[in-house]
């Protein structure tokens, strides 16, 4: 940079750095009204998470932003929180904050670089385009020294592009696998040539469960941009209490979130309803970005055979087919998937702890873990629902 000297920022608020200078980082390839690759990062995604209430005070999830500007220019952010708590992060370190707390020490609070309850996969380090090396390092170096100057244990950031985590590593910090299945959509004309792929057992299994859950007793209804209307929030709503009250205790989104869903974030979503007599009985939301539908939230009033896979699989894959996105991604955890034709894949991120004995310890384990989480991934593979012999015929 010339020996420019790069500025490092926390914001308590979004507003502070302001929407266009966040999306020229977060997803420049947006700026001429494209759909963005990542609608999690976006400022309206994180401002709506920040207005509702669902982060700040009393939710263990403060909001540190964090930005690098070099002559007065933003060149990257970063989604930061500092956290009281290790909710709502889908890669578990409760261990770590047992064996660091029993040794004496106070793990929390901790620095988290994340989209708040969201294991999705995507860029942490946002930067412009142009400063991707100088980005990367202003924010690594300006988040371990916040960390460091507040006397906190740890940053982590999770869900990270692989790419990051190779550069994250390369930086000295620890790098962590684990895995997720996502369906792959290998240019298929339509869900029956989904089918032909997969072995007869699995593709019969397929078949019945969709006829036994469209036989539900109502219809099927898709739902985006400006077809969704306020009162399918109330239904959603619902749902998401429901199933989050049952997976978490509490459910982590507060209700306006889905309000201000509506008013700016309607048309990067999907919403999928099981209707009876015009009410909504089962729902699924996802996401939408540039090549993949990211399954959210699902919840029901009534129990149906197979109701769940209809709405949160097999209608993804036929949306993601005609909309010719490239994958679905389904979420955290469920080996279920695989049956379904999701396959497993690696997952990413990056960690740094204060204490050099127990960042000792942690990358050991991280060590044999990675190992680990790769043999699976290659087993599991093994297992996939695919035809192994060509010559197996077609029903």
């Amino acid at each position: 940079m010339d020996g420019a000297s790069i500025e490092i920022e926390l914001h308590q608020s979004l507003s502070s750095i302001g929407e266009a200078t966040w999306d020229a980082c977060a997803c420049p390839e947006a700026a001429a009204g494209d759909r963005p690759n990542d609608p999690f990062t976006t400022y309206r995604f994180l401002k709506a998470i920040e207005d509702s209430g669902s982060v700040g005070p009393g939710t263990g999830w403060q909001p540190q932003y964090l930005s690098a500007r070099v002559s007065g220019e933003t060149i990257a952010v970063m989604p930061l929180y500092a956290k009281g708590h290790s909710q709502g992060e889908y890669v578990f370190d409760y261990s770590w904050a047992h064996a660091y707390e029993q040794a004496g020490g106070r793990y929390y609070p901790k620095l988290q670089a994340a989209v708040p309850f969201t294991p999705v996969s995507g860029r942490r380090f946002l930067t412009r385009p142009g400063h991707e090396v100088t980005g990367i390092s202003a924010l690594v170096q300006g988040a371990v020294q916040v960390a460091s100057d507040n006397q906190l244990s740890s940053l982590h950031l999770t869900f990270c592009a692989e790419d990051e985590a190779v550069a994250g590593q390369q930086m000295g910090l620890m790098h962590r696998t684990g895995q997720q299945f996502h369906w792959l959509n290998e240019d298929y004309p339509n869900f029956d040539t989904f089918l032909a792929t997969l072995s007869s057992r699995k593709r019969k299994n397929i078949r019945k469960e969709r006829a036994k859950a469209q036989a539900f007793g109502g219809d099927i209804v898709l739902l985006t941009g400006d077809d969704i209307q306020p009162v399918h929030w109330d239904y959603m709503w619902r749902f998401y209490q429901d199933t989050g009250a049952r997976k978490w205790g509490t459910p982590y989104l507060e209700r306006a979130f889905f309000d201000r869903a509506h008013e700016t974030l309607r048309d990067d979503i999907l919403l999928i309803f099981a209707m009876r007599d015009g009410v909504p009985v089962a729902g699924a939301m996802n996401f939408i970005g540039r090549e993949a539908l990211y399954g959210r939230y699902w919840g029901c009033t009534e129990d149906h055979h197979s109701l769940h896979f209809e709405l949160c699989y097999y209608q993804a894959m036929d949306w993601a087919i005609a909309n010719d996105l490239r994958r679905v991604e389904a979420g955290a955890q469920g080996e279920h998937k695989l049956a379904r034709g999701y396959l497993p894949v690696t997952t990413h991120s990056l960690h740094w702890i204060a204490d050099p004995g127990f960042a000792n310890a942690v990358e050991q384990y991280l060590n044999a873990e990675r190992d680990a989480v790769a043999e699976e991934i290659e087993v599991l593979t093994s297992y996939g629902p695919f035809r192994k012999d060509n010559r197996e015929d077609h029903e």
